[in-house]
């Protein structure tokens, strides 16, 4: 019995086929080769074509039956993760409306702080956990407000996932996890957030039908199985954001088990058993995959917009002719701390931990006669787990301390120098796991279509890759010193 799991990131799709029996990965792709565009307009937007999405998931998928490893009329049921906090909308011909504006857009951050400042007298926070922010939300009320004739068309508004699932099945339904992600789900209700709605002045028509995480959202509908050459049996039975899913396909289920990732954006994701936020909303809280009624599983998201993307630009400015392995290993060879060179990797958008200011990227003490590319690429990834413990400090205030971090062998942790930086910098072990979001999609949808007996099940063939133990804390600790002084000194720039 196979399982297909589609990670919709933000740079490709990847899909994954799994053996339910096994739990082992038969088969996987992506697409495309290259990153793919994210489109800027304006300063601090950031849009990507839903259709494109699609696109390139149904190639991803063809290129993986094209390895004929498995038929893929056996695959019985579909997961999907996907990036987070989106807003696609469509109309009633299930058409976009307009590009998805994603998640590092910035464009309704002071749409969503206006709407704290009203709120927040009435417990908004104790009872979404979050303030409105730039999420998906106050991204709808920014179409609201400076698209009326596109608003006015809409049909449903949806999470990326929710556009996948769609063009599958044909159906529109989200969950709790996924809408909580918005800023729409009330923990103290337990239910679709009203007040977010009627201050937005949001037709709740216009949002999708609710139900379980893992449940069957729909069958795939026969056109789409005949292009794919699936069974039209097949269902979609689990949809995820990346970071919930994340953590499932590592096995963090249980309260204080905490998950890391590195990609475009950087993430420490912690999960919790009872209603937890920051009281500066620095780190957000979201219902986890096994958020239900009468289970209160909270995820704990810190987010970092720059860690990969960072990485990523330096190497295309000053070593697109080498690999990432080549790159790693010349900086590898140069001491801690750079001799002196610091990275702030913040130009992503508006970052959240930062209390949503934008505070862009910045190379600081460069010396044209000491410094080469390699103390520049070094110095990337230690400013990059510079920002991770900046983050887990805050989860810290929030009383989750975790002694191991767990971690996809995957992404910027494929680095040695990263594993090492960010274990030293932070002073906790690091867990490594051969494991993907495609393969946890896989794996979710075994659960939401009965073939697993519960999440345990699901990972119990997870097999740990390694663990890198915390060294030379003197060294980092005053390498994060002078990095915290030069982020702080930025920060207090933005206030003047």
């Amino acid at each position: 019995m196979l399982l297909l799991g589609i990670d919709l990131g933000t740079s490709f799709i990847k899909v994954s086929i799994v053996d339910s029996a096994t739990g082992s990965k038969v088969a996987s792709a992506q697409y495309p080769e290259t990153e793919a565009e994210i489109i800027s307009v304006q300063k601090g937007w950031a849009e990507q074509d839903p259709e494109r999405w699609w696109t390139y998931t149904k190639k991803a998928i063809l290129k993986a039956n094209a390895e004929e490893l498995y038929n893929p009329k056996d695959i019985q049921a579909i997961g999907i993760a996907y990036q987070m906090h989106g807003l696609v909308l469509v109309d009633r011909a299930l058409q976009p409306l307009r590009n998805a504006i994603i998640w590092c857009d910035s464009r309704a951050v002071e749409i969503g702080n206006t709407a704290f400042e009203t709120l927040q007298h009435a417990g908004f926070l104790q009872s979404h956990l979050n303030s409105p922010g730039n999420f998906t939300a106050s991204k709808l009320a920014w179409v609201k407000e400076n698209e009326p004739e596109i608003y006015s068309r809409i049909y449903k508004f949806m999470l990326p996932g929710d556009f996948i699932s769609m063009r599958l099945t044909q159906e529109i339904n989200s969950n709790p996890s996924s809408i909580s992600e918005g800023i729409l789900w009330d923990f103290e209700q337990d239910s679709l957030s009203d007040r977010l709605l009627d201050h937005y002045g949001i037709d709740r028509e216009l949002v999708p039908d609710i139900q379980p995480v893992f449940s069957v959202y729909g069958k795939v509908a026969p056109e789409v199985a005949q292009e794919l050459g699936l069974s039209s049996e097949a269902v979609v039975s689990y949809k995820a954001g990346d970071q919930p899913n994340n953590a499932l396909s590592l096995g963090v289920l249980d309260v204080g088990e905490v998950a890391a990732t590195a990609g475009t954006s950087g993430v420490i994701y912690a999960v919790a058993d009872h209603l937890l936020y920051d009281r500066e909303s620095r780190v957000n809280s979201f219902a986890h995959v096994g958020h239900s009624d009468g289970q209160t599983n909270i995820g704990v998201l810190l987010c970092i917009n720059g860690t990969g993307i960072q990485n990523s630009w330096i190497r295309k400015l000053t070593g697109a002719e080498r690999s990432y392995a080549e790159i790693n290993a010349e900086a590898a060879q140069i001491a801690v701390g750079s001799e002196g060179i610091l990275v702030l990797p913040f130009g992503n958008g508006a970052e959240r931990m930062l209390n949503n200011k934008t505070i862009h990227g910045h190379v600081e003490n460069l010396d044209f006669v000491r410094h080469s590319a390699a103390h520049i690429w070094r110095a990337v990834q230690e400013g990059i787990a510079c920002s991770f413990r900046y983050g887990l400090d805050i989860i810290r205030e929030n009383d989750i301390h975790p002694t191991v971090i767990k971690a996809g062998h995957a992404n910027m942790f494929l680095s040695p120098l990263f594993q090492q930086a960010f274990a030293d910098v932070n002073q906790v072990a690091v867990e490594l796991y051969e494991q993907d979001g495609s393969v946890g999609a896989a794996l979710g949808a075994g659960i939401g279509a009965g073939i697993f007996r519960d999440k345990r099940e699901a990972v119990a063939g997870l097999k740990r890759k390694g663990t890198i133990e915390p060294q030379q804390s003197t060294r980092y600790e005053e390498l994060y010193s002078s990095w915290l002084q030069a982020l702080n000194q930025k920060l207090n720039q933005s206030n003047i």
